[in-house]
């Protein structure tokens, strides 16, 4: 787990008690630093490495952990530490592909307040939040949400809404992201860098919290969400001029099955064109759940090809963790 003397925000961007409406050290209490080994044959250990480390955040008065689910995907142990710096075995519950979200359970007591949850819909562009990671207010900082808009990342993820802030947090993956009010309205799964005319905007972007509400009792009784699994082609991808490019192929996965090559870019799914990475996942998922076939026509050396890509369930090439 990080050393929590190592750093510090200066006491300029830390929030004090007298900043804020809430209390303060109770929230940061809610949040503990999680610690994930992975197996090294996981399907995603070269990808996201098998000895993850970031943030949760306790959500209910069971010591329910809710996290960014990167964090614990394939995980065989977490531990969980609390601010006193105790430590806590816990099980990494559920993961759900669409939000983002991961679960993890506590084997034993944590004993820390749970913090309570709003909603995205209390904060707007321009407004001051909290971004808080494991290690007390040295690890909290003041920040200010830039952007409210549609997310589409390069995995195959897609989110209608998505939370901006900066200056960003250097450990983002987990943490807690608070409105004015103390409530939890975020966490945190991506650092960014987006230009605003001649300059950069650094910062984080934050799964909405209130996606966890409507999930949040199928993950828990059944370790996912209960709809059919979206098709996964296997791809990453990115805009450019020319289209949908695919900067990567998972090894063995649909699309390289299929013959989808490095460099390709996509022109069309099904015969119907598209017009940016999110629309491409749109025409992609709404052609059914996982197994069906989805033709995409692709450029390649100025030519165009056609594939027929048999999508897959994500998730079943997964290890699935198992409660010891």
């Amino acid at each position: 787990m990080t050393d929590l003397t190592r750093w510090a925000f200066p006491p300029s961007l830390q929030p004090t008690q007298g900043d804020v409406a809430f209390d303060l050290q109770a929230a940061l209490e809610s949040v503990v630093g999680l610690r994930a080994e992975v197996p090294d044959d996981a399907f995603t250990a070269s990808i996201l490495g098998t000895d993850r480390t970031g943030n949760g955040v306790v959500i209910r008065e069971d010591g329910l952990v809710l996290t960014i689910g990167y964090l614990i995907t394939e995980a065989s142990t977490v531990w969980l530490t609390k601010s006193n710096g105790e430590v806590v075995e816990g099980h990494p519950l559920a993961y759900d592909f669409a939000t983002g979200f991961g679960l993890v359970l506590p084997l034993g007591r944590l004993d820390v307040p749970m913090l309570p949850r709003g909603s995205a819909d209390s904060v707007a562009e321009d407004d001051d939040v909290y971004v808080v990671g494991h290690g007390g207010r040295a690890h909290a900082l003041k920040a200010t949400v830039f952007a409210k808009r549609e997310f589409a990342g390069f995995w195959e993820y897609l989110l209608d809404s998505a939370l901006f802030t900066t200056p960003p947090h250097p450990e983002w993956s987990g943490a807690a992201l608070l409105d004015r009010n103390g409530r939890l309205i975020g966490i945190g799964s991506l650092f960014v860098q987006e230009a605003d005319g001649d300059e950069t905007v650094k910062g984080n972007m934050f799964v909405p919290s209130e996606l966890i509400d409507p999930i949040l009792d199928d993950m828990l009784h059944l370790g996912r969400v209960d709809r059919p699994p979206r098709p996964w082609l296997g791809l990453y991808t990115a805009e450019t001029r020319d289209g949908i490019a695919i900067q990567g192929l998972a090894t063995d996965g649909p699309a390289e099955r299929a013959g989808v090559q490095l460099g390709d870019v996509v022109r069309d799914v099904a015969g119907e064109p598209i017009d940016d990475l999110a629309d491409f996942y749109r025409c992609v998922w709404q052609r059914g759940a996982a197994g069906t076939e989805v033709p995409l026509t692709l450029l390649r050396e100025g030519k165009v090809r056609n594939v027929t890509v048999r999508s897959v369930d994500r998730s079943a090439l997964l290890k699935k963790p198992q409660l010891q």
